[in-house]
C-alpha cells in the first residue's frame, strides 16, 4: 500500500478546512461587562449572550418564529403554569485557560441560572450590584414559581399565573444559561466578579481578552453543538467614531463596520469592495423625560416638549432616508399598533400655551443626557441634541447638552439621575410587551429601565393583562390603550423608527442584519 505524504493528504481535504481567516467587526462602543443579566444594552449583549451564550428557546428572525436552543422541545401544560424543558444531550461549557469543565450541560445549570435572578437567599443574588434589570423588569420574580430539575436533561418552570409572553421572553439575552459548575468554582474562591471579566458559556465562541477601548477577542468553539463558525476568530474592534469605522473598513482592517451613518451608508453604495446589509428595525428611538422630577412630572410640560421639536428637520439631518417618523412607543407594523392615535404636531405657538398653563411662561431650564457616539438609533447624537436644543429656544426652555459615555449614560439613566436622556429601544422578538413592559411597566421603574421613571397603576394593569391573556385580540385592545395613556402622558419624546445597516467588505459572505439589534457571526465567512 502506498503511503499518502502530509502535503497530499492536504491537498484531498475539503478546502474549506483551510479557509478560515479571522473576521473582526468594528464596533460601537464597549460593553459594560459580560454578565449579561446584569445589563440592559445591545451593545453588552452582542458582545455576551450573542456569542459566547445560548438559551433555552432562541428567535429565528428570518422566520419570525421561536425554535428550539439549549432545550430541543418543550410542552407547556393546558393550564399554561408548567413548562417543561428537554435539553439537549452532550452540550459542552467553554474549556478556557480560567476553567476546564468536567461535566455536559445539564438541569443544575438552568436551575441556578434563574434561581441566582430570582432568589434573594441564592449567594449569587448579590453579586449583580445594580440587580437584575431584565429580569426585574419582565416580573420573573412574580411570574415564576419554581425552577425544578426533574431529571438530569429535563427542568419545569412552575409559574404562579399564565403569561403569554412567557416562552418569547426566555429568548432575550437575560436568559442566557450559565455553567453552575463555573459559578460553584468562582464561589469557593471568593471570585464572584469573575464572572463579569471571564465569561463561560456554550455558544459558538469563546472569550479570549477585553481591553476597553480597544478590542474584544474571541475563539470558536470547536466543540459547540450548533453551526460551527467559519472564521478562525472573531475581533471586536472597538470604535465609536463612525467615520472612523468606515475608514478601518475600507482599508481591510475591519472586514463588518456596525452602526453606520447615513452618509456612510451612500458612501457605502459608491464603493465596490463594499456591501450593504439593511432591514427595517424593531426599534424605537426617543427622548425620555424623567417624571419624577419637575417640572418634567407636569404632562403639559412633556406634551409641549413634544409640541416644540421639529421633528421633520431632524429626521432629515440625523437620519437622512435611513428613518420614518416615530409617533408611538413601537414600529406601526406591530400588531396592535393603535393608527387612530394623532401624533404631536410641530407647534411652537401651543407649546408655548401649554407652558403659560403649567406655570412656566418664561420657560425653565432642563438638561439632556447624549451619547458622544454614533449608534443605529442615533447616528448623530451632537446634532440631534443641538436640534433639540435650538426647538427649545424658541419656547423658552433652555437647554443644557450633556455627553456621557455610553456606559456611565446607561448606569445613571438606570439610577434615575437624568432629567432628559436620548435613548433608543429594541425588542428582541416583534412582540410589543418588548417594549411595554420594560419601558412602562412599575417593575421596571425599580430595575431602572423604565427610562420615563412613570409608574401608574391604571397603566401597569393594562400592560400585566396583556402578558396574561393568549387571545390575540384582546392583548392588541389592552395594548392599544395602554398606547392612548402613555401618548396622552407624554411620557417620551419619540424620534425615529430606524432602518438597521451594517457594512462589509466584499469578501465577507453569510452577514445580514438582525432587525432586533442582535448579532450572530457564526454563519459568516471570509472568501
Amino acid at each position: 500500500m502506498k503511503t499518502l505524504s502530509a502535503a497530499t493528504l492536504a491537498a484531498l481535504l475539503p478546502m474549506a478546512a483551510f479557509a478560515a481567516k479571522p473576521l473582526t467587526v468594528c464596533t460601537d462602543a464597549n460593553p459594560e461587562g459580560f454578565d449579561v443579566v446584569q445589563y440592559n444594552s445591545l451593545v453588552t449583549t452582542n458582545a455576551s449572550a450573542d456569542v459566547l451564550m445560548n438559551r433555552l428557546v432562541e428567535y429565528d428572525a428570518a422566520a419570525g418564529k421561536l425554535q428550539p436552543g439549549l432545550a430541543s422541545s418543550w410542552e407547556v401544560s393546558a393550564d399554561g403554569l408548567s413548562y417543561t424543558f428537554h435539553l439537549r444531550p452532550n452540550v459542552g461549557f467553554h474549556s478556557t485557560d480560567y476553567f476546564k469543565p468536567t461535566r455536559k450541560l445539564n438541569a443544575d445549570d438552568v436551575a441556578l441560572t434563574f434561581d441566582r435572578m430570582l432568589n434573594p437567599d441564592n449567594p449569587w443574588y448579590k453579586t449583580a450590584p445594580a440587580g437584575y434589570p431584565h429580569a426585574q423588569a419582565m416580573q420573573f420574580p412574580k411570574l415564576i414559581k419554581a425552577v425544578r430539575k426533574l431529571d438530569p436533561l429535563t427542568v419545569r418552570f412552575e409559574l404562579n399565573y399564565p403569561e403569554a409572553t412567557f416562552l418569547s421572553s426566555l429568548t432575550m439575552g437575560f436568559a442566557s444559561i450559565y455553567s453552575a459548575e463555573y459559578m460553584s468554582q468562582l464561589l469557593a474562591a471568593g471570585k464572584t466578579g469573575e464572572l463579569n471579566s471571564k465569561p463561560v458559556g456554550t455558544g459558538p465562541f469563546v472569550f479570549k481578552s477585553f481591553a476597553k477601548d480597544a478590542l474584544v477577542r474571541y475563539a470558536p468553539n470547536p466543540a459547540y453543538f450548533g453551526e460551527k463558525p467559519k472564521v478562525s476568530a472573531l475581533i471586536y474592534a472597538i470604535t465609536p467614531d463612525s467615520n472612523v469605522r468606515l475608514q478601518k473598513l475600507r482599508a481591510g482592517e475591519c472586514q463588518i463596520a456596525l452602526s453606520p451613518k447615513p452618509q456612510d451608508v451612500q458612501a457605502a453604495k459608491a464603493d465596490g469592495k463594499l456591501q450593504i446589509s439593511q432591514t427595517p428595525a424593531f426599534m424605537t428611538a426617543f427622548v425620555a423625560f424623567n417624571s419624577q422630577k419637575k417640572p418634567l412630572d407636569n404632562p403639559q410640560v412633556r406634551q409641549a416638549i413634544n409640541l416644540a421639536f421639529d421633528k421633520a428637520s431632524y429626521l432629515k439631518t440625523v437620519f437622512g432616508n435611513a428613518a420614518s417618523a416615530a409617533n408611538l412607543v413601537y414600529p406601526p407594523n406591530t400588531w396592535s399598533y393603535d393608527k387612530t392615535i394623532k401624533p404631536y404636531a410641530y407647534d411652537p405657538a401651543q407649546a408655548k400655551k401649554l407652558l403659560a398653563q403649567a406655570g412656566y411662561p418664561n420657560g425653565f431650564d432642563v438638561s439632556v443626557w447624549v451619547r458622544p457616539s454614533g449608534s443605529t438609533l442615533n447616528p448623530n447624537p451632537k446634532a440631534g441634541a443641538e436640534l433639540l436644543q435650538a426647538d427649545l429656544a424658541k419656547v423658552g426652555i433652555r437647554l443644557q447638552i450633556k455627553v456621557l459615555e455610553w456606559g456611565e449614560l446607561i448606569k445613571r439613566g438606570k439610577a434615575g439621575e437624568h432629567e432628559m436622556l436620548f435613548m433608543g429601544w429594541a425588542g428582541d422578538n416583534g412582540d410589543p410587551d418588548n417594549f411595554l413592559t420594560p419601558q412602562f411597566s412599575c417593575s421596571a421603574v425599580q430595575s431602572g429601565t423604565n427610562f420615563a421613571r412613570y409608574c401608574d397603576g391604571k397603566l401597569d394593569k393594562l400592560i400585566a393583562d396583556g402578558k396574561k391573556t393568549s387571545d390575540f385580540k384582546a392583548r392588541a385592545k389592552l395594548y392599544q390603550a395602554a398606547q392612548h395613556a402613555i401618548h396622552e402622558q407624554a411620557l417620551w419624546l419619540p424620534l425615529a423608527h430606524p432602518i438597521a445597516y451594517g457594512l462589509a467588505r466584499k469578501e465577507v459572505t453569510g452577514y445580514a442584519v438582525n432587525p432586533y439589534g442582535r448579532v450572530s457571526f457564526t454563519s459568516v465567512g471570509l472568501k
